[in-house]
């Protein structure tokens, strides 16, 4: 197996284990023998269980001696919970390490100077981008920022709508492109909606299975305004917790979770006006759908925009089909 190969396997792994191991990050590791054959694959525990290396080294067993370390983050070089990576990469007598991205945090950096220091070769920056943009994405701004990472999610159609002129809007998007959502919902830290979107629609903001069981993981559920919401809404009944945050500022409701790193927005149009005026939004995640609804219900409302000059300018980072739809993935430009 070529590194991008092993690089790529251990991204996978790295995406499986993606929301249950806060605080620490998600990664994926991959140990190849002398003859570049698969000898251990691991990805990171829970707090307190071992880090995607030593999990990895485990059951490569004697295999790793000679061989090569694929991580897709740079291993730690400091005590915390458990013992140093560097360590255990060293004790196993690997001759190379190979990782996608450096490690910001500046207690558990220095792991690749060390290695080196210890005769292993070492080789950065292999398939950087899909980790940084992947797995690792909502990590690696929670270590810059110190703020959880935003990601607008919104279903449309083709011409920006997110209702019919009457309100409905179960199902814009494919049954494909809902699973998808809940998904992400299940490795997501939190989900905000405003208070109009609880009196609108009363969602359970909960991931889901298509036969609606719910899935193992909820994330925290998140409603924002001062208006009091009923005691029988679903947002809080038991299939999750829940917070309210009595306020209009979209930096309150950031500060308010500063402790989380994967944040959902999923309010309505007028909440997204607001989280993008106040320029807290990360990366907008938009999910197309080939209707044409036309009518007055779009997915945004004001962002304060007042001619062309003075638009709000993102990039694109991904486009893919799911089922009939598309999926957009957008950061600012």
């Amino acid at each position: 197996m070529n590194l991008e190969a092993a690089m790529r396997l251990a991204i996978e792994r790295s995406e499986a284990v993606k929301g249950t191991t806060y605080p620490n990050p998600p990664v994926g590791a991959v140990i190849l023998d002398r003859d570049g054959e698969v000898a251990g694959v691991g990805a990171t525990e829970p707090t307190g269980g071992p880090h995607a290396e030593v999990l990895a080294l485990r059951r490569a067993g004697e295999r790793a001696a000679g061989g090569t370390a694929v991580v897709t983050l740079e291993p730690c070089n400091h005590f915390g919970r458990t013992p140093p990576c560097v360590d255990a990469l060293i004790a196993a007598g690997v001759s190379t390490v190979v990782y996608a991205v450096a490690d910001p945090n500046p207690v558990a950096a220095g792991g690749a100077a060390r290695l080196a220091d210890n005769g292993i070769e070492v080789r950065a920056g292999v398939l950087a981008d899909e980790v940084s943009g992947g797995p690792l994405r909502e990590w690696l701004h929670k270590q810059r920022t110190g703020l959880p990472h935003v990601t607008w999610k919104f279903a449309t159609s083709i011409d920006g709508r997110s209702a019919a002129a009457d309100g409905s809007s179960q199902w814009i998007t494919s049954e494909a492109a809902r699973a998808d959502v809940h998904r992400r919902r299940a490795v997501a830290d939190a989900i905000i909606v405003g208070t109009g979107t609880v009196f609108a629609d009363d969602p359970a903001l909960t991931a889901r299975t298509p036969d609606g069981t719910l899935l193992e993981r909820q994330p925290l559920r998140v409603v924002v305004g001062r208006r009091e919401i009923p005691q029988d809404a679903k947002v809080l009944n038991e299939d999750s917790r829940t917070m309210v945050i009595r306020t209009h500022d979209p930096h309150e409701v950031i500060r308010a979770l500063s402790d989380r790193t994967d944040v959902f927005l999923e309010g309505g149009p007028t909440l997204a006006g607001a989280f993008l005026r106040a320029g807290v939004i990360d990366r907008i995640l938009a999910y197309v759908a080939p209707i044409l609804l036309g009518g007055p219900i779009t997915a945004v409302d004001d962002v304060g925009v007042l001619s062309i000059a003075h638009a709000q300018r993102w990039r694109f980072d991904g486009i893919e089909p799911i089922g009939p739809d598309v999926r957009l993935s957008l950061v600012p430009n």
